[in-house]
């Protein structure tokens, strides 16, 4: 299909060349309209967020690296400028609003794709990982995985709930959780925790914030959060949580935070019958849950990892109806190094989202 817009041949991108050397922010080629395949598209970002995994790319240490050279970032909004010659019934046209996920494109016809299960396609293609993500101005993606923004919905606020909102919200929509649970959720305050607090709040769960510093613990309180317990001020986190939540503990924990005490904290608080969702990914660690405990509370431990085509659109319109805000701050991509920094610091409140127009 051609094109009616004007595609320059480079763009600017923040580029990794491999896991031993710092980003740099260059100009590169722009993907030709001509070369794109079936099924495939062009889109024209205005703006992408940053996540903690595209950090984890850039440095290349989770168990299966990143490809590198690597253009990182997978939470972008633009539009489609062009689309593959010979693509047959493709669900967006040019000129739609789009977002690009983690999940790029999967084959749709195996086990995991048939289940609901596509993230885990072993065919997957992941945006900023196997292929080129979203730090760029120019993203080439695929018809059948681009997400169409709801009409009214500010870009930004929906470039992070399609990897973060998405994240935590199928988390806890899987988790089994009842209305008028507890449901407690480490790393409250951060980009996928903040939004974890609106998500929970409107699905009438009652939450309790875990993290730590006066910033987040007021962001997650205007947000709805019921109760908060600050790691590092408390002396017994487990026994906090335990006394806030009726001596019992909460239903459920969804961890958001990377790190490997976070989850085993989280079979001790949690109540019998308890579910801990797995989501956080920290570089490389393992999950230490003692074994009787968990045997004779009967805790579930649940992996979740982002989420599905449905679930990216119900997570969409859920923050679209004012349900969900993500609180962001917008900067340049000239900011990107800076905010790899403070996410190493866990010092981001909330989300980044950067400008990609200019």
């Amino acid at each position: 299909m051609s094109s009616q817009y004007i595609i320059p041949e480079t763009m600017k991108a923040a580029v990794v060349d491999s896991s031993d050397t710092p980003l740099e922010i260059r100009n590169v080629p722009v993907p030709r309209p001509e070369s794109l395949k079936p099924g495939e598209c062009l889109v024209k970002l205005d703006c992408t967020g940053v996540c903690h995994t595209d950090l984890h790319a850039a440095k290349g240490d989770w168990p299966v690296p990143a490809k590198t050279p690597l253009i990182g970032g997978h939470e972008g909004v633009g539009i489609v400028v062009a689309i593959g010659a010979h693509t047959q019934d493709s669900p967006v046209k040019l000129g739609d609003r789009v977002g690009i996920k983690w999940l790029a494109d999967s084959c749709l016809d195996c086990e995991q794709c048939r289940k609901g299960l596509e993230q885990s396609c072993p065919k997957g293609k992941y945006s900023g990982f196997n292929i080129d993500g979203t730090f760029s101005q120019y993203v080439l993606s695929y018809v059948r995985h681009v997400t169409p923004i709801p009409e009214n919905f500010d870009s930004a606020e929906a470039a992070s709930i399609l990897c973060a909102g998405v994240t935590v919200y199928r988390a806890i929509k899987y988790s089994n959780a009842n209305i008028g649970d507890w449901i407690c959720l480490p790393g409250a305050g951060g980009g996928l925790g903040h939004l974890a607090v609106q998500y929970a709040v409107a699905m009438g769960l009652r939450v309790l914030a875990v993290d730590t510093g006066v910033q987040k613990k007021e962001l997650v309180k205007k947000l709805g959060a019921e109760a908060w317990v600050d790691f590092k001020e408390t002396k017994d986190l487990v026994a906090d949580i335990k006394a806030v939540t009726g001596g019992q503990g909460p239903h459920v924990a969804v961890v958001t935070a990377a790190t490997s005490t976070a989850y085993e904290q989280a079979i001790d608080y949690l109540r019998p019958g308890g579910t801990l969702m797995v989501v956080g990914l920290p570089a490389r660690a393992s999950l230490n849950a003692d074994i009787f405990w968990t045997v004779t509370k009967s805790i579930n431990i649940i992996g979740s990892y982002v989420g599905n085509r449905q679930d990216a659109r119900e997570a969409l319109d859920i923050a679209a109806r004012g349900k969900v805000k993500c609180f962001f701050e917008y900067k340049p991509l000239s900011a990107l190094k800076e905010t790899y920094e403070g996410l190493e610091k866990g010092a981001v409140v909330g989300r980044i989202v950067l400008d990609m127009k200019n």
